[in-house]
């Protein structure tokens, strides 16, 4: 049986893991800002640079390779972007995680102290039904910790395919300035 005592505290633990939770968030978001106001500064910069050298421009040959030595800075600074924004949305994904499993745990070890608990005050004869209940439990345990383990490997391999296709793309936009030269 719970008593109140156990009931405040475990509140108690739950808005501090609620506030915890919300700073980081804001943490992030505050990442996410930061980056967007550096890319914003820099692509002003750089815009102002590249209309100056277009504005002096004076035959097409020299414009085909002012877009030429454009075109790959771009990309790369497009793809160093998005793997920025990914880390920012990956780290702060893995702490909601991480929140998430303790909390998990916690709520597990929580539940079979109920039950061991309701076992030990249960009438005679109640031996089959606590057994059916322990094994639900521990069923659910299992099933999380398969649920965890997926998503664990899910995220991994989108982390793979991401660095897979960033490096394609730097490939490519390489291969291409290249081939213009």
């Amino acid at each position: 049986m719970l008593t109140a005592e156990q009931i405040v505290a475990a509140q108690k633990a739950n808005i501090e893991t609620l506030f915890g939770l919300t700073q980081k968030a804001f943490e992030g978001v505050e990442k996410l800002v930061e980056l967007n106001l550096q890319a914003t500064k820099a692509a002003l910069a750089e815009s102002a640079n590249s209309t100056q050298a277009l504005l002096s421009v004076k035959d097409a040959q020299e414009l085909l390779a002012l877009q030429t030595s454009l075109l790959q800075p771009m990309a790369e600074k497009t793809v160093a972007y998005s793997r920025h924004l990914y880390d920012i949305a990956s780290g702060t994904g893995a702490e909601f995680t991480k929140a998430a499993e303790a909390n998990a745990v916690d709520a597990q070890k929580k539940i079979m102290a109920v039950v061991d608990n309701a076992s030990k005050n249960a009438p005679a004869g109640s031996e089959t039904a606590v057994a059916v209940i322990k094994s639900a439990v521990s069923a659910a345990n299992n099933a999380m910790e398969s649920v965890q383990k997926a998503v664990k490997q899910a995220t991994e391999m989108a982390e793979a395919n991401f660095n897979t296709v960033t490096a394609t793309a730097v490939n490519a936009t390489k291969t291409a300035a290249a081939k213009k030269r």
